[in-house]
């Protein structure tokens, strides 16, 4: 399989322009025209999720935070980076764009915490395009080969809904000039043929191949189509909504320990009585701290939090827990796979057994 296959499913789990302006997410080294046999995830491109990468002859890593994440001014050896390139062990890094998406980091991070589908961002970007919605007018003997040779290239993706589009009959109408050799019909009269207008979303990094792909199934010498962006108004940062069962806190830090897999949390604030209202944001994440407290979250979980964020947040009477920074991550990586698999069946993946928070509480 190639690596671009791999790409093209993690645009779709995390696409990347939810991601954070000053991040550096997408393909950070290797060749999307090489072959991939086996990848493995993890939260860090760490030495040990290296060393384990090699051992399991894996040969591309998802990593979730940037391997590269300031500009190199060099590439010897001995670094982290030089060492993949030569082994040609691509990374791949979706990080912010996976904590906006749908079902990415915060959504894995809300449902730990028993937060109701019903739920919001604490923080929205700005709108921007995210897709186009292509419109293509085919006969009606080609619609069904336009529209697998368009899904094929990665249009129709909405959500977990593969092969989406809307389709409506109506009567096309041309005139061959000199010159022209009309597929249907003859040049130089006006000709009248029944077509379909096939509607379909289309990601914006897929929009060369999709139109490379309607190209070729279309019968036309000039296919006729429309490309209109649409600006989706995109998933944000953290989350934050109803709990689904209003519970005593002690309850729910026991509920975050069993989903996360740890044994301890760094809590401030009140620790007992019912919380009905929680947020999140995982990772490091006391820029949202004011949006949960303003929006009356009981709860609010994130990976760390600085001293004096932790005391304002006391002091409103919210409770804060923190998990260490990459254990409010971790969890996500098991649902990336899950989705990996159905869009790449076939191709083997592990969750790496070395990837680990730098810190341990003794």
């Amino acid at each position: 399989m190639k690596l671009q296959s791999l790409i093209d499913a993690m645009q779709q789990i995390a696409p990347l322009h939810l991601a954070e302006p000053w991040d550096n997410v997408g393909l950070l080294a290797g060749d999307p025209q090489q072959e991939v046999d086996k990848i493995i995830l993890a939260i860090d491109y760490s030495p040990a999720v290296a060393a384990e990468a090699r051992r399991e002859n894996c040969n591309a890593v998802i990593a979730y935070h940037p391997a590269i994440f300031h500009p190199l001014k060099r590439l010897t050896a001995g670094s982290a980076i030089f060492a993949a390139i030569r082994d040609g062990l691509a990374i791949y890094s979706p990080h912010t764009a996976l904590d906006a998406a749908a079902g990415g980091t915060n959504d894995t991070l809300a449902d730990a915490v028993g937060i109701t589908p019903e739920r919001s961002s604490l923080k929205f970007p700005e709108a921007k395009p995210a897709h186009h919605k292509l419109v293509v007018f085919v006969p009606e003997s080609h619609a069904e080969k336009m529209s697998r040779a368009l899904f094929d290239a990665g249009a129709g993706c909405i959500g977990n809904y593969s092969s989406c589009s809307f389709r409506s009959t109506g009567t096309g109408t041309f005139f061959g000039q000199p010159g022209s050799h009309p597929a249907v019909g003859q040049a130089g009269r006006l000709e009248q043929v029944p077509e379909v207008r096939l509607e379909t979303v289309l990601p914006l990094a897929c929009l060369p191949a999709a139109l490379a792909a309607l190209r070729a199934a279309h019968p036309y010498e000039e296919p006729a189509f429309d490309l209109i962006p649409v600006a989706a108004a995109a998933a944000g940062l953290g989350r934050i909504g109803r709990l689904a069962q209003p519970d005593q806190r002690e309850k729910i830090f026991a509920r975050l320990k069993r989903e996360l897999g740890l044994t301890h949390l760094l809590i401030a604030g009140p620790t007992t009585g019912i919380a009905r209202r929680a947020a999140v944001c995982a990772g490091s994440c006391g820029e949202l701290l004011d949006g949960a407290i303003d929006q009356q979250a009981d709860i609010y979980v994130t990976g760390e939090l600085r001293h004096h964020d932790a005391l304002k947040a006391a002091h409103a009477g919210l409770t804060v827990v923190c998990t260490l920074h990459s254990n409010s991550e971790r969890a996500v990586l098991a649902r990336v796979k899950l989705r990996l698999e159905k869009l790449l069946p076939g191709l083997p993946m592990l969750l790496s057994r070395e990837d680990r928070d730098p810190f341990a509480v003794v």
